[in-house]
């Protein structure tokens, strides 16, 4: 690999004798490390030592990605630590939520992804129609709002990068429908923990399927459980939280295909070339295999630990409560480095031109997901399903 040539009098950074991709890794993981610290430690110093309680109600995860998005944007980020802040928030974002498997037992996930299932069903509907209609009344353009429309209801940025080729999306409708995602998806990381908590007191498992089918991206599902697990010590709404959102990860290979189809069909586009355009299998996260294998590992471990004493016939009981405290808070620290990395790749000055059409498309298909979500949680409630 080749490095960026620079004065040939200059001292080489210390990094720079590190072999292969740590040579641009290591500066933005320190720089993403080092804001998620800043995050923690600065709400524990204000919770508790100026605020004087015992144990503090501000987010440590909250306080890091508003870190990072003060820093990324008051100040320009240096090129030599981009890669790093890039693998913060894509690599260490899916190892933290990999871990996050040894959490939950095989039973809990299946479970809760199928509680799951008829909320994100009723969410992609809800914003589908919603995005569709809107964009006919403003006269967006129907590949707009379709992205808009996956973005929202599926899989975030993952979904619009993945749909644009399937309808022959421009440059700028991409831009856009991302630029909503972002900012909308923010928004709702940051608030709806706490809208969560109020229609849902004491009810974590609720909070966590709101969580879970209202935000937008994984990243943003994984700061917004943090942050209600943080606030309301309630590790069970982040468990909900993941779980659904890996469901709507999956349901990506289904909706991505469905969409393009009714988009083409809609304007009457021959492109019978288009299935080939992406592969469904390809648009299966990956990450999910490691999240259920981390899972089965928990699963075997107790159950052997319940029949023999010796969990995987190696702990006992006090080592293998150890190992798994020691993964689920390493799940923790990648999660916190991936939300700083949120913070620190936004940049507000690139949202400045996403119009107003886009943004009230954005708007209304993010309320009515979360809207619809809210709706379908109360149902389960009233049916005794909740």
């Amino acid at each position: 690999m080749t490095t960026p040539t620079t004065n040939d009098t200059a001292r080489p950074p210390m990094w720079a004798t590190l072999p292969g991709d740590a040579v641009r890794l290591l500066p933005g993981l320190a720089l993403t490390a080092a804001v998620a610290w800043l995050g923690l430690a600065s709400a524990v110093w204000i919770g508790e030592g100026l605020l004087g309680f015992d144990n503090s109600p501000i987010s440590g995860i909250m306080m890091a990605i508003l870190a990072g998005l003060s820093l990324g944007n008051l100040a320009r980020l240096p090129d030599w630590v981009r890669p790093g802040v890039r693998f913060s928030l894509k690599r260490l974002l899916r190892l933290g939520i990999i871990l996050l498997g040894i959490r939950l037992s095989l039973g809990d996930v299946l479970r809760l992804g199928a509680l799951g299932v008829p909320l994100i069903l009723l969410c992609i509907a809800g914003a589908s129609l919603i995005t569709a209609w809107l964009g006919r009344r403003l006269r967006l353009s129907a590949r707009l709002s379709t992205l808009i429309g996956v973005g929202t209801s599926v899989c975030g940025a993952t979904a619009i990068v993945a749909a644009g080729p399937a309808i022959d999306a421009r440059e700028e409708e991409l831009t856009y429908a991302i630029a909503n995602i972002t900012v909308f998806g923010i928004l709702a990381m940051l608030l709806y923990p706490l809208l969560g908590h109020a229609l849902f007191p004491n009810d974590p498992t609720s909070a966590g399927l709101f969580l879970g089918t209202s935000i937008h991206e994984t990243a943003q599902v994984a700061g917004g459980g943090l942050i209600y697990a943080e606030l309301y010590d309630a590790g069970q709404a982040l468990d909900v939280a993941t779980v659904t959102k890996l469901v709507r990860n999956v349901l990506m290979a289904l909706v991505i295909p469905l969409m393009a189809y009714r988009y083409r069909r809609g304007v009457a586009l021959t492109a019978p070339d288009a299935a080939q355009r992406f592969s469904v299998l390809r648009l299966f996260p990956l990450f999910i295999l490691g999240f259920l294998a981390f899972a089965l590992i928990r699963t075997v471990g107790d159950a052997t630990l319940d029949g023999s004493g010796a969990a995987w016939g190696l702990w006992d009981s006090d080592g293998w409560d150890a190992l798994t405290a020691t993964i689920k808070q390493w799940a923790e620290n990648f999660l916190a480095m991936a939300m700083a990395g949120v913070g620190l790749g936004t940049r507000v000055a690139q949202l400045r031109g996403l119009g107003l059409k886009p943004f009230y498309v954005g708007l209304a298909a993010s309320v009515s997901v979360g809207a619809v979500s809210l709706a379908g949680i109360a149902a389960l409630i009233v049916v005794g399903l909740r």
